[in-house]
């Protein structure tokens, strides 16, 4: 049972890489569209809002809580699974709804007062009602995940990132050259793009309710028989928003300051701040190179293995056997991410954002931010199967626990680090840090509850992981050397090509040669 979950990873593993792919055409047509400036900071702060809630009640605390319960229901009461299923839907559509409405009242009252923040408010009115949807999109997902179709919800990325690609070309400059209409004044066009966001909101809902529809599950708001299992969910999602939310505010804050410039002024108590203008945005593109690697295999195994853990959680030799096994094939494919990324940063960052009003300069920033951001891939890919080990057993306290020693010392860290030479890098050295210190805790706090994890085996497995990823660094250095150097969008592109290919060669040739089985659960059909 355990081992069916590497099917579900590769299948989520394949339509994570397409939803990448069009996620890189999207941010690489807004770069050149609008520039790293307060333009682009505006829209990328005002969509962390609806994402920030997404990951709290959607891929986080609400669907982490809830599959767990629905799994066992629906392999010992496939009638009750359904009820209960409508149940979640009803209650979480109604509350979801209503907090939109309690927010869109704030906001329109904080626009009133017309701060210097007022456009990326009223960014944030526009895209707020995504959050709900895109909510309920990830609680369907888990219902169809339950039931082996994971293929809705890894492709519904690639449906937000073509409706913003399509609002961002129609009424840019490529448009008005073509003769299709005249270019879109600036903000017009912010706007315009914000909008798609509902769009693709609405279009994601639908797919996922029609993927769910011979699964037989009907909204309602009928409590009565399925009480103890709402309360239930509900208990064991307070403690992980807890968590999460802290977590969310913290890196909601690190945006904050990313974007001082540009939603407060130039000043912090009369001194001038330490961040330019475009910060953000070079901390977002630079989050994008990396998540790029992390949501193809990382979270994608991550995502598939949580069931199988779920269902193991009462037999402990399969789920440590289940656990090992996602561990080595997760840092199998991380830890060579987070080596070679920093190895390739500046014709990566060049190949996907040059172009446009995005400058070399600005290219240069988001190298820079990368290179600090990309040595922990390999800690963020374990921190997910950690973190979903421990909700599988029931365990929702620690990862809390835990998550609030990592956000104190991360806010402390970046109100350092801003004001050395560091400047917005020092916010991607914090969160990789802690990203390494919390997977290290997480290991040991794990331990106490499984035995170990790290068995001979295992550990020989990541040390070869280790090694096969020097070979590749090595034949990948010696490869960069031999480049021309070059300045244009194509050279950039041919470099990142040759380089990405001498690396993967050398790296499956390592693998061979080491005789790993990592390689073979990765790619086996």
């Amino acid at each position: 049972m355990g081992r069916g979950f590497e099917r579900q990873a590769r299948t989520f593993a394949a339509l994570t890489l397409l939803s990448r792919v069009t996620g890189l055409g999207r941010d690489a047509l807004l770069a050149r569209a609008f520039g790293a400036g307060p333009l682009l900071d505006a829209f990328n702060f005002a969509f962390q809002v609806p994402n920030l809630f997404r990951r709290l009640f959607g891929e986080g605390a609400l669907s982490a809580s809830f599959l767990p319960v629905y799994a066992r229901l629906d392999r010992d009461d496939p009638d009750a699974a359904r009820r209960f299923a409508g149940l979640m839907l009803a209650m979480l559509s109604v509350f979801l709804s209503a907090l939109t409405i309690v927010g869109e009242l704030v906001l329109y009252w904080l626009v009133g007062s017309d701060p210097p923040s007022a456009f990326a408010l009223r960014l944030v009115m526009i895209m707020l009602p995504y959050m709900p949807l895109v909510c309920l999109v990830a609680l369907v997902g888990a219902m169809l995940q339950v039931h082996g179709r994971v293929g809705a919800t890894a492709a519904s990325p690639i449906i937000l990132n073509l409706c913003i690609m399509a609002a961002a070309f129609v009424g840019s400059e490529w448009w008005e050259s073509l003769g299709l209409g005249p270019a879109a004044g600036d903000r017009g066009h912010v706007e315009r793009v914000a909008w798609s966001v509902m769009v693709a909101g609405l279009l994601q809902l639908a797919v996922h309710l029609w993927a769910l529809r011979h699964h037989r599950v009907r909204a309602h708001l009928r409590l009565a028989q399925d009480r103890d299992h709402v309360r239930g969910v509900v208990l064991r999602t307070l403690p992980m928003l807890l968590g999460l939310g802290v977590f969310q505010l913290n890196t909601f804050v690190d945006s904050l300051v990313a974007s001082w410039q540009t939603m407060v002024g130039p000043t912090i108590l009369g001194v001038p701040f330490p961040l330019r203008e475009g910060s953000l945005t070079f901390l977002s593109y630079a989050q994008r190179l990396y998540e790029f690697p992390l949501g193809v295999f990382g979270v994608a195994t991550a995502t598939a293995i949580f069931p199988a853990l779920a269902r193991e959680a009462d037999r402990p030799e399969q789920f440590v056997e289940t656990l090992r096994r996602g561990l080595r094939m997760s840092f199998y494919v991380a830890f060579p991410a987070s080596v070679g990324l920093v190895i390739v940063r500046e014709p990566l960052a060049a190949a996907v954002y040059r172009g446009g009003r995005f400058t070399a300069e600005d290219v240069s920033m988001v190298a820079y931010v990368l290179a600090l951001y990309a040595p922990a891939v390999w800690a963020y890919a374990l921190q997910q199967i950690g973190t979903r080990a421990f909700y599988a057993l029931g365990d929702t306290w620690t990862p809390v626990k835990l998550s609030l020693w990592m956000v104190g010392l991360n806010f402390a860290l970046n109100l350092a680090l801003i004001w050395t030479p560091l400047k917005v890098g020092g916010l991607a050295l914090s969160t990789a840090t802690c990203a390494t210190i919390q997977v290290i805790a997480m290991s040991r706090l794990l331990r106490r509850r499984t035995g170990p994890i790290m068995d001979r085996e295992t550990v020989s497995g990541f040390g070869r992981t280790v090694m096969a990823t020097a070979a590749m660094a090595a034949v990948t250095v010696l490869a960069s050397l031999g480049l021309d150097s070059g300045a244009g969008w194509a050279w950039s592109v041919a470099s990142l090509l040759v380089l990405a290919g001498v690396g993967a060669i050398a790296y499956v040739a390592a693998s061979r040669l080491l005789r790993m089985p990592e390689l073979g659960w990765t790619l086996r059909r």
